[in-house]
């Protein structure tokens, strides 16, 4: 940005000196063959002067985007999640651990997007998916995870894909309303926003969140059940 300024400064001199040049010549009709040349010095300053300008303008708004948004991510890092009665960690403590998936809605949003995640467990496990649900209506959420005839196993695997709750939920809530802001989304809209590995924001949306293109388009993941959240309530698979 720097070189902007700079190339900026230098064609604004060149303006300078050349409009008393213009206007000596227009005074001058002796002088009148001089004209075009100074025209086009003049046009070729004023062009520099406003392109460097754009330029510089459209670097310093991408600056401010990008700053922006890191300063969003490092708030979002920063929000903690209760992992059991016994265990608070905050969202950068799943980095390079896990792929958050972050639901903010109603209770019925919540359900409903469990509902249509079942199919859908096993593959978003395999790829270090844990959803953090936050029913913005505070109404409880019961989330009947335990199916008939299913292994104690796999049923445990799916409840920690669903253990992860909000704490704080104020500051959740404030940084949710800036992402709905930005995004120009009704402040009552149901969102989903999903994390990469590194914590930073990967893709959002209004409605359910896609769970066969989370299990499509994401890698699985080995021993994401290893290490953080080994011992919480016996050694995680």
């Amino acid at each position: 940005m720097f070189f902007y300024v700079a190339f900026i400064a230098s064609a604004g001199l060149g303006t300078l000196i050349t409009i008393p040049r213009l206007i000596s010549t227009l005074a001058n009709s002796s002088r009148s063959s001089e004209l075009p040349d100074v025209l086009i010095g003049l046009g070729i300053d004023v062009g520099a002067v406003l392109i460097f300008a754009f330029l510089y303008v459209r670097e310093n708004n991408a600056k401010n985007v990008q700053i922006s948004r890191l300063s969003r991510e490092e708030r979002l890092s920063n929000l903690k999640l209760r992992v059991n009665e016994n265990k608070i960690i905050s969202v950068n403590s799943l980095r390079g651990i896990a792929r958050l998936v972050i639901l903010a809605g109603p209770a019925s949003f919540i359900k409903e997007s469990f509902e249509r995640s079942k199919s859908f467990s096993e593959g978003l496990i395999e790829r270090g998916i844990l959803v953090v649900p936050f029913a913005t209506d505070g109404e409880p959420l019961d989330l009947d995870i335990e199916e008939s005839g299913e292994e104690a196993t796999v049923t445990d695997r799916k409840r920690r894909l669903w253990q992860l709750s909000p704490v704080l939920t104020s500051e959740w809530a404030k940084w949710i309303d800036e992402q709905k802001k930005l995004a120009k989304v009704a402040p009552d809209s149901p969102v989903y926003l999903s994390l990469r590995m590194d914590g930073r924001v990967r893709g959002s949306g209004v409605g359910y969140p896609p769970w066969n293109a989370f299990v499509a388009q994401l890698p699985p993941v080995k021993g994401i059940w290893l290490g953080l959240l080994d011992g919480m309530d016996g050694r995680v698979l």
